[in-house]
């Protein structure tokens, strides 16, 4: 659905060339959702706004469903455009106009007929719940309904891709939470492609499927969700697994342990209905291994339940290894620390 083919872009400041993008190689294939997380200044701003050319790149190419934007002329790419949404962190709404005026801007723009206006509005209204305030203007809603018109505003052309540009910073956890769900519930669906760049592990962590990492203006890292998060490479995207992780909590325990003479510790994790399974209690128990939890989590990762515990062994050394090729053979991913 999208490619982007050693895309660089270059700000002048000062007289001076500034690069913002390196040499971006990336593909997102129709219907995913692809989160692009990075620090402030790394580059994922002014990657997601090159997707549409809001941002023209210095080199190379744009390619969405089929088409290379960078090869487009301006009434062409305008066109273009119209298949591609996007959603904002402050929401961008008219202030002077009410929220069904706001969702049917752009279909004033691009000449449709009243009737049909009046249809989709209706629709799109429906699509995030916000049936009841039509008639309302911004200024009376909620920052979690100024999104969702914003979601229902950019939907209103029925794009083949939804681009989201820090879309929950503004809002606090538990709007941030209903916002998520509404893209994921939209992605299902219309089978939408949706990009979203966020700072927040947690958002990358509850609907997407896959994940960039960027970093001076680099992707450093990339894949399924599930193993970048489980198994960071890259320092940056280690920092960014910190925040929703409680991996400080967790170096302090492990040092503390060590201090306390020579240790095994563990970090098992369980993936998928696993999680939900005894086998850590039945493997010790039958090995003959005495244990402690030093840290523990349960939690969701998109549709998928993962589990990580850190865990210490009191057994001999031919016990601990015994369990630990036990727990490997029953499909558990074993890391000692």
């Amino acid at each position: 659905m999208i490619r982007l083919q050693n895309l660089k872009k270059d700000y002048i400041v000062k007289g001076h060339k500034t690069p913002a993008l390196r040499g971006i190689d990336l593909s997102i294939e129709k219907g995913e959702i692809f989160g692009i997380i990075g620090h402030s200044g790394a580059g994922k701003s002014t990657l997601i706004r090159c997707i549409n050319l809001l941002e023209r790149p210095t080199a190379g190419s744009v390619i969405v469903d089929g088409v290379d934007l960078t090869k487009l002329d301006e009434g062409k790419l305008q066109e273009q455009r119209r298949h591609i949404g996007m959603i904002f962190q402050h929401f961008n709404l008219l202030s002077s106009a009410t929220v069904g005026e706001n969702v049917a801007f752009p279909l004033k723009l691009a000449k449709r007929p009243k009737a049909e206006i009046d249809k989709k509005v209706k629709e799109m209204l429906a699509l995030v719940g916000l049936e009841q305030h039509r008639d309302k203007y911004p200024a009376q809603l909620s920052g979690g309904q100024k999104q969702r018109v914003g979601i229902a505003r950019a939907l209103a052309s029925d794009p083949k891709v939804l681009l989201c540009d820090e879309a929950t910073s503004a809002l606090d956890p538990q709007t941030t939470n209903s916002i998520l769900a509404l893209l994921l519930d939209i992605n299902r669906k219309l089978g939408l492609t949706i990009v979203l760049i966020t700072h927040e592990m947690h958002v990358i962590r509850s609907i997407c499927d896959r994940v960039g990492v960027i970093d001076g203006g680099h992707i450093v890292e990339m894949g399924n969700v599930l193993d970048v998060f489980l198994k960071p490479q890259h320092p940056t995207t280690q920092e960014f697994v910190e925040q929703v992780a409680d991996s400080s909590e967790l170096r302090a325990a492990v040092a503390h342990e060590k201090a306390s003479g020579e240790r095994t510790i563990l970090r098992v994790t369980f993936l998928g209905e696993q999680t939900y399974q005894p086998i850590l209690f039945q493997t010790m128990q039958e090995t003959g291994t005495v244990f402690s939890i030093l840290q523990g989590t349960i939690s969701r990762m998109k549709d998928t339940p993962y589990g990580q515990l850190v865990i210490e062994l009191g057994g001999d050394a031919q016990q601990n290894r015994k369990a630990v090729d036990t727990l490997r053979q029953r499909g558990l991913e074993v890391e000692v620390i």
